[in-house]
């Protein structure tokens, strides 16, 4: 009976929070409000105390699994075109293309989680069924990667050993990407859940989170850049590559431990559903005029049982050809409603942010498409440079250190200081808009592409004089450009799309960013046979040949750093013209 009270007395403290304030020489006490603003439950389907739950206390459990799953997933990547180039004698472009195909199957999955998640099993159950499954898989995936680098001693012949190792290594890598597909975007947006909107210190602290997602990231990143590439280099690949999968354990014992501290959003059905009902309604009345009138347009009432719990959104006047979908006609009123025929307002306005989106979307790709060239092209160009630094030979693929720790530097810089000043300065919550910050990383990635054929152009005259090979510590650099560009445009990109979703897509609009990296390196690998194939007809080398003494990979990079100048422009004119999402 004792516990029950004590158990009585910690929810009535929780529900009422007093203060005392002092005003006019008596105290006042004050009670906060004890639930959250945004329909958030419990672990136990109650709406969500906000004293108890959400917040940092439970973000923090959500970053351990992210930075558990990120040293799993970047013990492999950063160091995979040595791998594929060393021990299994792939061409420069053929090791480039394996590496930015991977990675973006990777960044492409999420989308199957993110509509798992927002349509039926909710955010938090997707990732702790995919975190179970990325385990499994994970491990398996480790260990036959594993295998394949003990493949040499157990098959003499070197034509069959070579095909059987290609075999078993990309079965594990494609075995790692889809076990975690569902894990990805759920932790950035469940994350972001664990803040209320309501809340003016809530709000900002949910900008915070997306810096400091990136930061665990980053540090995550800069431990396989340096200790896991070492490892790989010196003690071999089988342990190298082994050694990550059991972090994920680590990482799903994280999450679950801290689930009476979540806030847990319901979810309203298939978002992908709800988009395909506007279009087949939109076309079917495509001979209609939407009315002059906006408000006759068909929309639902405050107390209806399927608007219960769902944000509306504030009708807009452009993309005129979808209010066609809640045009009511004399059919729809003879009947009862037919979603693939008549949706609310609200619907249709989901579509239309989709579809602003878009333009923005593909320009963050590009950006990717660029960025990629640090996982490929850079390590290439490093593998052609003087490794030694001292005494010390550094691995090309740890170049990659100078991004990571420019990031890990940066980030709180930007989130403790830069903010804070410009939030005074411009009066915004987040100091600048997030499509200011997506457009600074642009150009830092044009800079990179710029400062990388200065590089190669450095490297390629001094190997053709017969001088001193280039230090690699010329690379640091556009390594550095890459990291600042990072903490612009991919934290920027990452909040926009959650901020600017519709309640009941978040998930899958959060997917979108990652999306986009899946694009940007599906395009890096594209555009890199394409200017292989362009440039080595009629018996040349081309520009990105085996031996890049041969070629001019100077040209390449500045062929990107022209492109993605290009890709600033259209972005900006996008961001201009774009109308953020207004709640009624």
């Amino acid at each position: 009976m004792a516990s029950t009270d004590t158990e009585q007395q910690e929810y009535a403290v929780a529900l009422l929070q007093p203060e005392l304030t002092r005003l006019g020489g008596f105290w006042l006490l004050q009670v906060e409000e004890a639930y959250t603003t945004d329909g958030s439950l419990g672990v136990d389907g109650n709406p969500a105390l906000k004293h108890l739950t959400g917040g940092w206390r439970a973000c923090r459990p959500i970053l351990g699994t992210e930075f558990c799953y990120c040293l799993a997933y970047y013990g492999i990547t950063f160091n995979l075109v040595t791998y594929l180039t060393a021990e299994l004698h792939q061409s420069n472009v053929a090791a480039a293309n394996n590496v930015s195909t991977w990675q973006a199957t990777c960044f492409l999955t999420p989308l199957a989680g993110a509509v798992a998640a927002d349509s039926y099993w909710g955010r938090y159950r997707t990732m702790v069924v995919s975190c179970c499954i990325g385990v499994a898989s994970v491990v398996q995936g480790m260990l036959m990667a594993a295998l394949s680098a003990l493949l040499p001693l157990l098959i003499k012949d070197t034509s069959s050993m070579a095909s059987a190792q290609e075999i078993i290594l990309f079965l594990g890598l494609y075995m790692i990407a889809f076990g975690v597909g569902g894990l990805r975007p759920c932790l950035m947006s469940f994350g972001a859940d664990q803040f209320d909107d309501g809340d003016t210190s809530e709000r900002i602290s949910k900008g915070s989170y997306f810096n400091w997602y990136i930061f665990t990231m980053n540090c995550a990143s800069v431990i396989s850049t340096t200790a896991m590439v070492w490892v790989q280099d010196h003690y071999g690949w089988a342990l190298g590559l082994g050694i990550p999968a059991m972090v994920l354990a680590v990482g799903l014992s994280c999450l679950v431990a801290a689930s009476r501290a979540y806030r847990f959003q319901t979810t309203r059905g298939s978002p992908l559903t709800r988009v395909c009902q506007v279009v087949v309604a939109a076309v079917r009345k495509f001979s209609i005029a939407p009315p002059a009138d906006m408000a006759l347009l068909y929309d639902l009432p405050e107390d209806a049982s399927s608007m219960k719990g769902v944000q509306r959104i504030e009708h807009t006047a452009d993309l005129r050809f979808f209010d066609k979908a809640a045009v009511v006609t004399a059919s729809d009123e003879e009947a009862p409603r037919n979603p693939w025929r008549l949706c609310v307002v609200t619907q249709v306005e989901e579509l239309k942010i989709l579809v602003r989106m878009l333009p923005l979307w593909a320009c963050v790709a590009f950006y990717y498409t660029a960025t990629a060239q640090a996982n490929s092209t850079f390590v290439e160009q490093g593998m052609a440079m003087d490794t030694r630094v001292g005494s010390f030979h550094v691995p090309p693929a740890s170049l990659a250190t100078f991004q990571i720790i420019t990031t890990i530097v940066l980030i709180p810089l930007y989130d403790r200081a830069f903010v804070p000043a410009a939030r005074r300065l411009t009066g915004r919550e987040k100091g600048i808009s997030d499509l200011l910050r997506i457009g600074g990383g642009l150009a830092m990635a044009a800079l990179a592409m710029a400062a990388a054929a200065l590089v190669e152009t450095k490297r390629a005259r001094a190997a053709h004089a017969g001088m001193e090979p280039t230090s690699i510590l010329w690379q640091a650099p556009q390594y550095v450009l890459v990291g600042v560009g990072e903490v612009l445009a991919t934290v920027g990109q990452l909040d926009f799309f959650y901020s600017q979703a519709p309640p009941a897509m978040k998930t899958v609009c959060t997917a979108l960013g990652f999306i986009s990296v899946a694009a940007g390196e599906y395009l890096s690998s594209l555009v890199v046979t394409a200017v292989s194939w362009a440039t080595a007809s009629g018996g040349r080398p081309g520009w990105i040949p085996d031996d890049l003494n041969e070629g001019h990979l100077d040209r390449f990079f500045w062929m990107m750093a022209g492109l993605g100048c290009l890709n600033l422009v259209v972005f900006t004119s996008c961001a201009m013209r774009y109308k953020s999402r207004k709640a009624c």
